[in-house]
C-alpha cells in the first residue's frame, strides 16, 4: 500500500524544489525552529486562503500522482507481483484521479467521529470536499467506519479477497 498523504509528507521533507516554491509563495512563517516546513503552519495559511490552497495543490498533486503511478509500475514488474495493490488517495474525486484506478473503495465516517479520531483541525476542510453520499454513489465498495479496527480490518480483508479472486480469474 502507498499513501498519498505519506508521499506529500515525503516531498515536503525531501524535495528542494517543493520546499523552495513553498517558501517563495507562503513565506518563512511556515518553518519550524529547525528550518523545516511545519505542516500545521502550512495548513493555517492555506486553509484560510483558497488561492494559496489551489496553488499548493497544483504544486503537489502532479508530483504525488507521478510517485504512486511509478510505484504501481515498479510493483507490476516484480516477479510474483500481487494481484491487487492499494493506493490511499483522500482527495481522489476532488482531484479527478478516479479514472487512474480499476476499483475505488470509499471508507467514510460521520463528521463528529472523524473529528474525534484526528488531531488535525477539520475546520475549513469539509467545504471543499465532495459529500460522502456522492463518494459512496461513485465507489465500487463502501464502508461506514463507525466501529473498531477489528471490524474495519475484517471488512477490508473481505474486499481484498474478492478483488484478488476477480483479478486471478480475469482473462489475461
Amino acid at each position: 500500500m502507498v499513501s498519498s498523504d505519506e508521499i506529500v509528507h515525503h516531498l515536503i521533507r525531501t524535495d528542494p524544489e517543493v520546499k523552495a516554491a513553498m517558501l517563495a509563495r507562503l513565506g518563512a512563517g511556515i518553518l519550524d525552529e529547525d528550518g523545516e516546513i511545519d505542516r500545521a503552519k502550512v495548513g493555517q495559511v492555506v486553509f484560510g486562503d483558497r488561492d494559496a490552497l489551489a496553488w499548493l495543490e497544483g504544486l503537489l498533486h502532479p508530483r504525488v500522482s507521478a510517485e504512486y503511478l511509478n510505484w504501481r509500475e515498479q510493483l507490476a514488474k516484480l516477479p510474483g507481483a500481487p494481484a491487487v495493490c492499494v493506493t490511499e488517495v483522500p482527495l481522489l474525486y476532488e482531484v479527478g484521479a478516479q479514472d487512474r484506478f480499476d476499483t475505488v473503495v470509499a471508507i467514510t465516517a460521520p463528521r463528529l467521529l472523524r473529528e474525534q479520531r484526528t488531531n488535525v483541525p477539520m475546520e475549513g476542510r469539509d467545504e471543499r470536499l465532495i459529500d460522502d453520499r456522492e463518494k459512496v454513489k461513485r465507489a465500487d465498495f463502501t464502508y461506514v467506519n463507525t466501529g473498531g479496527l477489528a471490524e474495519l480490518d475484517a471488512w477490508v480483508a473481505g474486499v481484498m479477497e474478492e478483488l484478488q479472486a476477480s483479478r486471478e480469474s480475469a482473462p489475461r
